[in-house]
């Protein structure tokens, strides 16, 4: 096949497009610039898609004797990640922009213009498993647990699916390193990128200030409905959140507090016992099913609702237009805007058969 290896400039995405060069593909490597600020340097472990990873990724496809290109998508990525993710904080949820990035630049524009080149598949260092039974793609989780990234690509399309390629999926990490040392790669002992790539400092509440300026509110106890602080803004806040809440005075039973809801409209944030947190229905919205249409009736799943974490039993039923999700053991810190992703209640519990965006919990 001819595949695009999209390289990010880090040890992962690099042994990716080794071993679709191994397998027999006609590979060529692209780095996406989604910086704004195309002079930003990573420090350390934090920012990605700096000018530093598109010279690594540049030196990885020399070593590969494969093509090499920088495409600029950083107008595309402000547009549908960066905005997207303001505005989300804005309404009172909570967005994961691993997965909108994934969905809207790396499989969508990016594969979009692969296949408008003429490339059959686009390859990336994801860690995913990824087959077809009969004819429909079945994405997996990774043999590397730690490392599993297939929650990120849950809201993938089937179509999308048909045209990818997860090299690493079979992979423990320790491995792909060991690999990238044995073929001279000089990325093989880099720090993995952590945090959100265009927040490096990972101060995201001071991010979201400078966007939307103050908006002034109340923090109110839940149950009484008593005044116990206020804020500058409930984008500076998320559901399960307990420290940095700014109030005022102890609760009277003298236990910590954790913010349940909240209420953009009102300035609202809602705080209360860490009781009150459990959640055990979901209510999601904008499904997406790898096997093109969703499960017949009740379903037994395993439910997650964040990339690390956050899993559990459950019952799932298409609804309409979107997934009521009924938890078989409660879970804490759900929050609209997380995504929900399925996994068939096999014994491996490894398939993905669906995913959702949260729109309400009870």
């Amino acid at each position: 096949m001819r595949v695009l290896a999209a390289m990010s400039g880090g040890v992962d995405s690099a042994v990716a497009a080794a071993r679709a060069v191994d397998a027999g593909h006609e590979v060529v490597g692209v780095h996406l610039a989604l910086s704004a600020k195309p002079g930003t340097l990573r420090t350390g472990s934090r920012g990605c898609c700096t000018v530093e990873d598109s010279h690594d990724a540049r030196r990885a496809a020399d070593m590969l004797g494969i093509p090499f290109y920088v495409w600029d998508f950083a107008e595309r990525f402000t547009e549908e990640v960066v905005e997207t993710f303001v505005g989300e904080y804005a309404a009172g949820r909570t967005p994961n922009p691993c997965v909108t990035c994934n969905e809207k630049i790396k499989f969508e524009a990016l594969l979009d213009k692969a296949i408008a080149l003429g490339f059959d598949a686009v390859c990336t260092g994801h860690y995913a498993r990824l087959s077809v039974v009969d004819g429909v793609p079945e994405l997996r989780r990774s043999a590397d647990e730690d490392k599993d990234q297939s929650y990120v690509l849950a809201s993938l399309t089937p179509e999308q699916l048909r045209h990818s390629l997860f090299p690493l999926g079979g992979s423990v990490k320790s491995e792909v390193r060991a690999e990238a040392a044995e073929r001279g790669l000089a990325v093989a002992q880099k720090p993995d990128s952590h945090d959100i790539c265009f927040i490096p400092d990972g101060d995201t509440r001071k991010f979201l200030d400078d966007r939307l300026g103050e908006q002034p509110g109340e923090l109110v106890d839940a149950e009484t409905g008593a005044v116990l602080g206020r804020h500058t803004g409930v984008h500076g806040f998320t559901v399960g959140q307990r420290k940095g809440l700014g109030i005022e005075a102890p609760a009277p039973d003298g236990r910590p507090r954790y913010v349940l809801a909240l209420e953009p409209k009102s300035g609202t944030v809602q705080v209360g016992s860490a009781e009150r947190l459990a959640v055990r229905r979901i209510e999601a919205d904008r499904p997406i099913w790898p096997a093109e249409r969703p499960p017949a009736g009740p379903t037994e799943c395993h439910v997650q609702v964040r990339a690390h974490g956050g899993i559990a039993p459950a019952v799932a039923e298409a609804v309409g237009a979107g997934v009521a999700i009924d938890l078989r053991e409660p879970l804490t810190g759900v929050a609209p805007g997380q995504v929900a992703v399925l996994y068939r209640a096999d014994p491996g519990g490894d398939v993905v058969l669906g995913s959702a965006k949260i729109a309400s919990t009870a």
